[in-house]
């Protein structure tokens, strides 16, 4: 059985409120799930104390169970420095502007720098 720690959503319509969960990955969403470890409010500020909560203890145990969590779990656990942070893709090269609007765009950073002096 592969067990994943992921979000099930609650709360009302356009009021989300999560739960971190552990749960078998074949259940639904807001399914069955075997325990709950946290929260997440997603509509408190980002340094809001409580926008997330884990029960580190229970979280530490599934993952050396080998519980895998999802991408945005990764991300609050990494937070919360129980989880090594994912890596930070950069921008491919093919999504930079082309050569000529990158000559536009030094034109234009030339002709401000003189009038600024």
């Amino acid at each position: 059985m592969s067990v994943k720690i992921r979000l099930a959503r609650g709360g009302a319509k356009k009021r989300p409120y999560y739960s971190i969960v552990v749960a078998d990955s074949r259940s639904p969403r807001d399914g069955n799930f075997i325990e709950k470890i946290g929260t997440y409010n997603p509509m408190l500020p980002a340094d809001h104390p409580e926008r997330v909560t884990l029960k580190e203890d229970r979280v530490k145990e599934w993952l050396g169970k080998g519980a895998q969590p999802t991408d945005r779990v990764v991300k609050f656990l990494a937070k919360a420095n129980l989880m090594a942070a994912p890596k930070i893709r950069e921008t491919p090269k093919k999504s930079a502007p082309k050569a000529k609007a990158q000559e536009r765009a030094k034109a234009a950073a030339a002709a401000a720098a003189p009038a600024e002096g």
